[in-house]
């Protein structure tokens, strides 16, 4: 599934595209996609994991899901759920995704504040909206979308190991250091990755996710298949993540 930082780097990618004409539509969706046919591209924005594009009145939600891509100028053997043809021949095309329309203006549906690559990141909301939840484990609260949009699976495992806390810890039973440090690393660990993608050495960059040891101490890592209410992969370090309840 794509992360935050992964759809920023297609939001900057298809910004060529804003202010030209769809010539032709073409896709699978299930939704009436034909309604953009001759409509102008306003803009393009991000949410989270959440990839917009605006036409004036109306936009274009994209969600990947698990097994969504796309492709700017290029051709897939696969059948686009939504291929739009731009002028110049240019054309964007998406591909095992979810596509919806917004009727209203994308300030009254979005909350950019919770997004962590949003220059209207609020740190402070984030922590007021942790500590009314308490019982939630930290692995489960780093991934939902409505306190950390564009979080995913491995920021989770790396912010976590960053800050040495265990997936599993409380949130209620994190000290405020503790706390403060969770908010400001799931928002500096997505502009690392970032960095890291755009120069294709993300992988490197791994400290746990998908490993066997810690780099820290050399420890082997543990890991469950399934963790939390998410029921997503975790990997973290018994030795030098600390478990708080």
């Amino acid at each position: 599934m794509p992360e935050g930082p992964s759809i920023v780097m297609l939001r900057d990618a298809a910004e060529v595209f804003a202010c030209r004409r769809v010539l032709s539509v073409a896709g699978n969706s299930s939704q009436d996609i034909a309604r953009l046919q001759g409509k102008v591209l306003r803009e393009v924005r991000s949410w989270g994991k959440h990839f917009l594009l605006g036409f004036g009145g109306f936009a274009v939600r994209i969600h990947f899901g698990l097994f969504g891509s796309w492709r700017i100028d290029e051709e897939s053997h696969r059948p686009p759920r939504l291929r739009l043809e731009f002028t110049r021949g240019r054309s964007l095309a998406f591909y095992a995704c979810s596509v919806r329309f917004i009727d209203h203006p994308l300030d009254e549906v979005y909350d950019w504040s919770v997004d962590v690559m949003s220059p209207e990141w609020d740190a402070k909301a984030a922590r007021a909206r942790l500590r009314r939840q308490p019982a939630a484990l930290v692995a489960d609260a780093l991934l939902d979308q409505s306190l950390f949009a564009g979080v995913g699976n491995i920021i989770k495992n790396e912010v976590l190991h960053r800050i040495r806390v265990h997936p599993e810890s409380r949130i209620g039973a994190l000290p405020p250091r503790k706390l403060a440090q969770l908010v400001e690393q799931a928002r500096e660990y997505s502009f690392d990755f970032l960095r890291w993608k755009q120069a294709f050495v993300l992988r490197k960059h791994w400290q746990v996710h998908a490993k066997t040891h810690c780099p820290r101490d050399g420890a082997r890592l543990c890991y469950r298949k399934h963790l939390g209410k998410a029921q997503r992969r975790a990997f973290w370090c018994a030795t030098c993540q600390k478990i708080y309840r």
